[in-house]
């Protein structure tokens, strides 16, 4: 893949879903105030991270896969199994979000599909979510190809949106929700609720690095990660400050998602709702289509590493790794029924997919510390990446505290029983399966798996 190939691939990762649903999940939480804060945070900390793939792609260019490659680098096989897994599972719950989304915004027209989250919208859904499977199998070229198209289409409504946005601004109604309705807490309480919103809508600054096995320059990799988060922070920034001037925060965290259309509509009238939902549905399908082939990257990398059973690392002729990509279509399936069962199938999956992201970007964080303090001061620019990397591990650390103890717990419940396919591997290897080391580990993850079941049982957490 050329320079633009990858660039196009990060930002058509990162500008999805989560941007059209920016404006009520920050009205849910915050005022200006605390918004501009937050993004400020997210803004300085997700550089930092953007900045950590960087440095990995151009001093260790014999790892490929990034996030789950610089885990096992650093932290041994099964903590990179976690990170594998971790970063796969987010994939894969956030694909869910897209297609909440798509039936939410339906919804509007046709009730039935209600909130993304009925009978009728998870039988739609799945018939899209296997549509997808199918046309990816054909190839990852042709997949890539497409995903450029639709980058280019689906930052159209957006820039429109800010710009329209701008025009249509009452400054008497920003200056209202600067500080925040009363829902929305202290500072500090308005910042950390948003955190999870922000990481979201980061998802996928690290999708050069995935697909590194495929540069045709190690350079690249880092350059593209750069300027794909570069590229839409200053966006989704916008679409979230400007949309406080439109409407009150009480109006706005009561919009229906596609919250971006409401703010919209309330500026220019319907035909602005319609336009910014036409330009969702291109911008989730978009997005869907990147992150199935990263999701299924992972694990196909992971096997090939004897990390993942052999059955993983199949490609089929096209290059497409048909195994890999059958069983992340699975778990999407499986979390849209779960949705049914949610008290807001959008942003349960929304946040999910943030958590689970986390570990993952903490161990890349972290190995990149470990990695640029053994270089010693003496190697050209290892006191500046040695900064950076420890800023963007403190950035995450901080990030799991902000997740909150439900999201870690339910976290856990994919991570456990995910064990096996370690174990499989393992088998087939004729190894053994833990060491005394992962034994500590794996039983970690055993008891917040049975603490998260009795959460859910008890009642003190609900999905």
């Amino acid at each position: 893949m050329s320079l633009p190939t990858l660039t196009a691939l990060v930002v058509g990762s990162m500008v999805g879903a989560g941007v059209f649903s920016l404006p009520r999940r920050f009205a849910q939480e915050s005022g200006v105030l605390g918004a501009v804060i937050s993004w400020v945070i997210a803004g300085f900390g997700m550089l930092m991270l953007a900045f950590v793939f960087q440095t990995l792609a151009v001093r260790r260019p014999d790892l490929d896969a990034g996030v789950y490659a610089y885990a096992k680098a650093g932290f041994g096989e099964y903590l990179g199994f976690f990170s594998a897994f971790g970063y796969w599972a987010s994939a894969c719950v956030g694909n869910v979000t897209y297609w909440v989304l798509i039936m939410s915004t339906l919804g509007q027209i046709a009730p039935a599909l209600g909130g993304g989250d009925t009978v009728l919208a998870v039988v739609l859904s799945s018939v899209g979510l296997w549509g997808f499977f199918l046309l990816i199998r054909r190839g990852v070229k042709e997949a890539t190809v497409i995903n450029r198209i639709v980058t280019v289409a689906k930052l159209v409504p957006i820039l429109v949106f800010v710009i329209l946005a701008l025009f249509f601004l009452r400054p008497q109604v920003f200056a209202d929700n600067i500080h925040g309705a009363a829902h929305a807490g202290s500072l500090f309480a308005q910042v950390r609720g948003t955190m999870l919103v922000t990481v979201f809508v980061f998802l996928g600054v690290e999708g050069a690095n995935v697909y590194s096995r495929h540069a045709k320059r190690r350079a690249d990799v880092g350059r593209a990660t750069v300027l794909g988060f570069l590229s839409v922070f200053a966006l989704f920034a916008s679409v979230t400050i400007v949309s406080y001037g439109i409407l009150p925060m009480e109006q706005l965290a009561q919009l229906p998602q596609p919250s971006m259309a409401g703010v919209l509509e309330a500026a220019v009238g319907t035909w602005g709702k319609a336009f910014v939902s036409v330009g969702l549905i291109v911008s989730v399908l978009g997005a869907y289509l990147a992150w199935s082939l990263m999701a299924a990257e992972v694990l196909f990398v992971a096997a090939k590493d004897e990390d993942m059973p052999r059955f993983l690392s199949r490609v089929s002729t096209a290059d497409v790794p048909v195994p890999a990509l059958l069983l992340t279509t699975c778990l999407s399936q499986a979390v849209l029924v779960i949705t049914l069962f949610s008290g807001d199938a959008f942003d349960f999956a929304l946040d999910l997919t943030s958590a689970l992201s986390l570990i993952p970007y903490l161990l890349a964080a972290a190995y990149c510390v470990r990695h640029t303090a053994g270089l010693g001061p003496a190697a050209p620019g290892a006191r500046r990446d040695l900064v950076v990397a420890v800023l963007a591990t403190l950035y995450t650390a901080f990030l799991l505290y902000a997740a909150g103890l439900k999201f870690v717990l339910v976290s856990f419940l994919l991570y456990a029983p995910a064990t096996v396919l370690f174990a499989m591997g393992r088998r087939e290897q004729g190894r053994r399966i833990f060491s005394r080391r992962e034994v500590a580990i794996f039983a970690v993850s055993v008891a917040g798996a049975v603490i998260g079941v009795l959460a859910l049982a008890l009642g003190w957490i609900h999905l």
